[in-house]
C-alpha cells in the first residue's frame, strides 16, 4: 500500500470518529427540540435509506438468509433500538459533555462482556484499564451531581445506551454471517428505526406534531447527523477497517469523547470542567489498556519490524 493511500484511509477513519463525537452534540440539540424517540426513529430511518442508496450503486444489496436475519434482528434490537432509545432519553437529562465521555466506555464494556461470553483472556493490563476507565466516569458523575449517591438519571440512561451497544457487538461477533458488514448495518438501521417509531407512537403521542417545531438550522443538524455521522460515518469506518486493520482503526475510536467535549464547548456552549478533562484522560488510558488496543498495537508494530528486518537480511 502506498503512503498516500494509507494516509487517506486513516483520514476517513478520523473523519468517522470525529463525526460520531460531534453527533453526540447534534443528538443533544435534536432531542431537546423535538420529542426524543420520534426524532431518533426518523433520523435512523434517514440514515438507513442513505446506506441502501450507496450500497445499491456499489451493487452490495441482497436479501439476507434466515440465519443472517436472526443476527441482524437481535443485533439491531440492541445496537439500534436499545442504544439510541436510551441515548435519546439520556441526553435530555444530562449534558453532551457527560454523554460523550460515558459513551467512551464502549470498548471497555465490550471487553468485559467478551471475558464472559467469548472466553477472552483477562490480562493484568486489561484489568488495570477497566479500573481506570470506570474511575474516569466516576469523576464525571461526581462533578455533575456533587456526590456519588446523586447520580444523574441521564448519565444512567447513557450508560445503558453504551451497554446495549456493547451487547450487540458480542452478538455480531458470535454470528457466522457472511453478509457484508455495511449491508448488515443498513438492515439493522432500517429494522431498528421501525421499532423505534412504533415505540414513539406509544410513548410520545404528540411526537409527529413536535417535528413541526424545527427551524432551518435544526433540520440541517438533523440531516447532518443522519447522513454524515450515522450513515457515512459507519460505512467509512467499516471501509477503513478493511484497509488498515482492526487494531489500528480501533485506536482512533478513543478520540470520540474528545470530539464530544470540543463540540459541546464550541457549538452549544457547555462548560468543560477539570473533572471532564481528568475523566477523559482516565477513560482514554483505560480504554487503551483495557480493550487490548495498546497490546495489539505493540504486537503489530513488532511483527512489522520483524518482517522488515527479515527482508533486509535476505536481501543483504
Amino acid at each position: 500500500m502506498k503512503k498516500s493511500q494509507a494516509y487517506f484511509y486513516h483520514l476517513i477513519i478520523i473523519f468517522s470518529v470525529a463525526s460520531w463525537g460531534f453527533n453526540v452534540v447534534a443528538t443533544k440539540v435534536l432531542v431537546t427540540t423535538f420529542m426524543p424517540i420520534t426524532v431518533t426513529s426518523f433520523r435512523i430511518m434517514t440514515a438507513s435509506i442513505c446506506v441502501f442508496i450507496v450500497l445499491y450503486f456499489i451493487k452490495k444489496v441482497r436479501i439476507p438468509t434466515r440465519s443472517e436475519f436472526v443476527y441482524i434482528f437481535f443485533g439491531g434490537l440492541f445496537n439500534v433500538v436499545g442504544h439510541h432509545y436510551f441515548l435519546s432519553i439520556g441526553l435530555t437529562e444530562t449534558s453532551a459533555a457527560n454523554g460523550g465521555l460515558i459513551l467512551g466506555l464502549g470498548p471497555l464494556l465490550t471487553t468485559i462482556l467478551a471475558f464472559f461470553f467469548l472466553g477472552n483472556k483477562a490480562t493484568i493490563f486489561r484489568m488495570i484499564g477497566i479500573i481506570l476507565g470506570f474511575t474516569g466516569v466516576s469523576f464525571i458523575v461526581v462533578k455533575s451531581s456533587g456526590n456519588i449517591s446523586g447520580i444523574s438519571i441521564g448519565d444512567i440512561y447513557v450508560f445503558l445506551s453504551i451497554l446495549s451497544q456493547a451487547i450487540s457487538f458480542i452478538i455480531i461477533k458470535k454470528s457466522s454471517t457472511t453478509m457484508d458488514p455495511r449491508l448488515t448495518t443498513g438492515y439493522m438501521l432500517a429494522i431498528g428505526s421501525v421499532i423505534l417509531f412504533i415505540i414513539s407512537l406509544v410513548k410520545e403521542p404528540s411526537g409527529l406534531h413536535s417535528l413541526s417545531n424545527g427551524s432551518f438550522g435544526i433540520w440541517i443538524t438533523f440531516f447532518a447527523s443522519a447522513i454524515i455521522a450515522t450513515a457515512l460515518g459507519h460505512m467509512f469506518y467499516n471501509y477503513g477497517i478493511e484497509k488498515v486493520g482492526v487494531t489500528e482503526a480501533s485506536i482512533y475510536m478513543n478520540l470520540t469523547p474528545f470530539f464530544s467535549l470540543v463540540g459541546a464547548f464550541f457549538f452549544i456552549g457547555e462548560k468543560i470542567a477539570l473533572a471532564h478533562i481528568l475523566g477523559f484522560v482516565l477513560i482514554l488510558i483505560g480504554v487503551l489498556l483495557g480493550s487490548g488496543t495498546l497490546e495489539g498495537w505493540i504486537y503489530t508494530t513488532k511483527q512489522k519490524r520483524k518482517v522488515v528486518y527479515e527482508r533486509k537480511v535476505k536481501s543483504s
